[in-house]
């Protein structure tokens, strides 16, 4: 059988198959950087103990690695694994959905459309993706007393509600929104400039992602931080911590105890994690997608 022509396939595949593509790539991303995150988590968390301090990636991979076994690192994997399909599937169905509409796979510069499409994905995945994000960063902290989702989340709600899995959640969309949109946009521009043929091509994926998560990562370090202190909250020993309520809360604590350095806490495990976990989300949407409506 002939290989099927990439140029030929429509922009927009439809809602099935986007979701699709999306929900494997969502998988794919989640769980191959999984280690990389947990050790952001960790970073970004305002410890009081020293045992939980770390220096950096090197620093934080080594200790924990050497006093709690290399399993700590997956710790609540499957939190994103349960979650990251659906919301993924969500996000791509939207994200095409919106772009279509709004002329997004026109020829030429839309970069309005990319962006819109990107926050309103976004916005919709996250809505789900949000209580799975608090179960697993639970499950990342120094000495989480979680092994089980399904105990995390049944604690979780039993001793702090329903509110404690959304209490992040406008800080999440303000994350969000400001990271798809830029990375949506910059992934769109990089693919046409790397493959102005349009030809199905792997590296321009895996480039422009890459590209597009490093920069959108960067530029979202700080909400990041805070949005880690609202999803942890409940495991700290500080009561200012334990009981921060919103965004604004989170800012002021993060400069009291560390002035303008602690918005940049888990920097470079962020920008590290993201920039492979882009380029590998959009290249396995691009590659699910178009293999599954050439079938």
């Amino acid at each position: 059988m002939d290989e099927p022509d990439y140029e030929s396939l429509p922009p927009n595949a439809g809602l099935s198959v986007n979701m699709c593509a999306g929900a494997l790539a969502g998988i794919s991303e989640h769980a191959v950087m999984f280690p990389i995150d947990s050790i952001k988590t960790r970073m970004q968390v305002f410890a009081t103990s020293p045992v939980a301090v770390y220096s950096g990636i090197g620093n934080a991979f080594t200790r924990i690695s050497s006093t709690e076994g290399m399993r700590a690192l997956w710790r609540g994997v499957w939190s994103v694994v349960l979650g990251a399909g659906p919301a993924h599937a969500v996000h791509f169905g939207t994200l095409e959905a919106v772009k279509e509409i709004m002329g997004g796979n026109e020829a030429g510069n839309q970069w309005l459309a990319t962006s819109v499409a990107g926050a309103s994905a976004t916005t919709a995945a996250d809505a789900l993706m949000n209580p799975f994000d608090v179960i697993k960063q639970r499950m990342q902290v120094h000495q989480s007393e979680f092994r089980s989702v399904f105990t995390c989340a049944r604690t979780v709600f039993h001793n702090e509600g329903l509110a404690a899995f959304y209490v992040s959640y406008p800080t999440t969309l303000a994350i969000s929104i400001p990271f798809n949109s830029i990375q949506v946009t910059i992934y769109e521009q990089l693919k046409r400039v790397l493959n102005p043929s349009h030809k199905y091509s792997p590296s321009t994926h895996i480039l422009a992602g890459a590209g597009a998560g490093a920069v959108a990562a960067a530029l979202t370090t700080p909400l990041d931080v805070a949005k880690t202190m609202l999803q942890t909250r409940g495991t700290s020993l500080d009561p200012e911590i334990r009981n921060v309520s919103g965004m604004k809360e989170a800012f002021g604590i993060i400069w009291r105890k560390e002035g303008l350095k602690g918005f940049g806490r888990g920097l470079t495990p962020r920008v590290l994690t993201t920039m492979p976990s882009t380029a590998l989300c959009w290249l396995s949407y691009e590659f699910f997608k178009a293999a599954i409506r050439t079938d």
